[in-house]
């Protein structure tokens, strides 16, 4: 049985969909926690990025030598074909990876899992801009409740994360702001890439690999006139390194083949629903192991975006003239 795209459906291979799915929702869930408790404040962040972008790109030419798609690159790939599929969109994830990793650092997990949502909102608006693709009544009421539970969430931290304006200060523009302009990152990257992929033809293994080696190279270009950049220079790439910093590393590379894996072969009504379970993943592991129950706000907003994202999967767009042509 085969999708639209020519590729298998869910429901034929779900084990293996089911596999993907588990791993990502536990990595989605556990990594603000992974990376909040793995990665000093002295670390760079350039340098976690880096390294992070160099794993992926291993990891995505392993499975292409695996599923033998590495051997006929050669004759396909050009440069100017990857620059216009992948050169915009790996400097925007560039720049979006940048900022979450700063946003670890000042959010507690569960409000940061939370807020890191409303790029569904901003995807679905740059969707609209670049592909015309229409959002149902449902969808557009689901986005609603998205807002809002954002809105909640950001008085919440800005108003209970500390006592003093400083430390509210700090968590507004080193927490809620950097995680926002993320969101709306990553959903203009996020609908590019759908317009590459649909345009191209790009697999989901090359688009991680270009767009990782182009990403990479913004940033190391960046380097030479930011703060991370002097800080490289002053004490060294791997400056507050230490073994525990590679897990969060490794763990958000293995997220982003994962990411595309699921996609791929489930979908993204599939993928809505591994988002939605990496929100409770993430508020049991803040309480397993900081002690740390949800606040007010978070109680308030978490269901909200439960059910907006499950509203958002459930009631597509349907196109009202293709609909009365199935009917005759």
């Amino acid at each position: 049985m085969a999708t639209a795209n020519g590729g298998k459906s869910p429901s034929s291979m779900g084990p293996m969909v089911l596999f993907y799915s588990i791993l990502l929702t536990l990595q989605y869930g556990s990594q603000p926690l992974i990376s909040k408790r793995c990665i000093v404040k002295d670390v760079i962040v350039t340098s976690s990025v880096l390294t992070c972008e160099i794993v992926k790109v291993v990891c995505a030419l392993i499975l292409m030598a695996r599923d033998g798609t590495l051997k006929g690159l050669s004759k396909e790939w050009t440069l100017m074909g990857s620059l216009t599929a992948s050169g915009l969109p790996a400097a925007i994830y560039a720049l979006q990876n940048s900022l979450l990793q700063i946003s670890y650092r000042s959010l507690d997990s569960l409000t940061f899992s939370i807020l890191n949502q409303t790029k569904i909102f901003f995807t679905a608006f740059f969707t609209f801009i670049i592909l015309r693709q229409k959002q149902s009544i449902q969808q557009l009421g689901a986005l609603c409740l998205l807002i809002m539970a954002a809105v909640l969430l950001s008085v919440g931290e800005g108003s209970n994360k500390g006592s003093s304006a400083s430390n509210s200060d700090q968590v507004v523009f080193y927490g809620i702001i950097p995680v926002l302009v993320a969101s709306v990152l990553s959903g203009l990257a996020s609908s590019l890439c759908q317009w590459a992929s649909q345009v191209k033809k790009h697999s989901s293994y090359l688009m991680t690999v270009e767009m990782s080696i182009v990403g990479s190279l913004c940033l190391l270009v960046s380097t030479l006139k930011s703060p991370d950049g002097e800080a490289i220079k002053k004490y060294g790439f791997f400056h507050g390194w230490t073994a525990l910093t590679l897990v969060p590393v490794i763990s958000n590379a293995l997220g982003g083949i994962l990411v595309g894996l699921v996609t791929s072969h489930a979908g993204g009504v599939r993928k809505g629903f591994v988002i939605v379970s990496a929100l409770l993943v993430t508020a049991l592991l803040q309480f397993a192991f900081e002690g740390k129950p949800p606040t007010s706000y978070c109680l308030v907003a978490l269901p909200l975006v439960m059910s907006s994202i499950s509203l958002y999967q459930k009631y597509p767009y349907l196109d009202k003239k293709k609909k009365k042509k199935k009917k005759v």
